[in-house]
């Protein structure tokens, strides 16, 4: 990978939630995927470390745990927000969707764009396209950036493990359907950075993670 670019983790929140500082330092750019509880000012941090401005917010998804601080980067930096328009709707009134009490409040935010299977979009040299993945949420995404062997999948995959499908939204053949027919067909050699737990690669989830055997 080139020297200007890099994508780092930030784990915060109450479910140790991911979320990814995605940088060139030489466009001076930077997206931020997904938002944890408690992350604002960590990712604020390294982009002023980085000499970089956040320009976006690419939310792979609507759950509370990983939209929670998008508002407060929106109001520093005027980032625009993305996400599937099937999740839009928890943005709205997140407290409403949290599933179970929480003790801070999370404020709305607007989408100003929307994600569609097969976008294409960019942060300097990196180019990211969208493969919508539903089956934890119903506008889950994930980001692959094939040239840089990078997917950042949010809840759809993680390692040794898939997203839960309990939750409203949530149904487990469509999340396995998503994943064989998007995830699986992309080369062995792929890292994929997921919402919560250790990086992976494809390849090591196609041959040893147990939700994924073949029967």
């Amino acid at each position: 990978m080139n020297s200007h670019l890099a994508i780092i983790p930030v784990e915060a929140g109450p479910v140790a939630t991911v979320g990814y500082l995605v940088l060139d330092t030489q466009a001076a750019k930077a997206a931020v995927v997904d938002v944890p509880h408690g992350s604002a000012h960590i990712f604020m941090q390294l982009a002023g470390e980085h000499g970089v401005e956040i320009a976006a917010i690419w939310l792979t998804h609507s759950h509370w745990d990983h939209t929670a601080d998008a508002a407060e980067i929106v109001r520093q930096t005027n980032a625009e927000v993305f996400i599937h328009r099937a999740d839009e709707y928890r943005l709205f009134d997140p407290m409403k969707h949290s599933i179970w009490p929480l003790p801070f409040s999370i404020e709305p935010v607007l989408a100003t764009g929307y994600f569609h299977d097969g976008d294409i979009i960019t942060m300097g040299d990196w180019t990211f396209e969208i493969l919508h993945t539903p089956g934890h949420t119903e506008g889950g995404v994930c980001l692959v950036d094939k040239k840089h062997s990078i997917a950042l999948v949010g809840d759809t995959l993680f390692a040794g493990s898939i997203g839960r499908t309990d939750l409203p939204g949530g149904d487990t053949n469509t999340l396995l359907q998503s994943i064989n027919n998007s995830l699986l067909t992309l080369d062995d050699d792929i890292n994929i950075l997921p919402g919560h737990g250790p990086a992976s690669t494809i390849g090591t989830e196609r041959k040893h993670n147990p939700f994924l055997a073949v029967e």
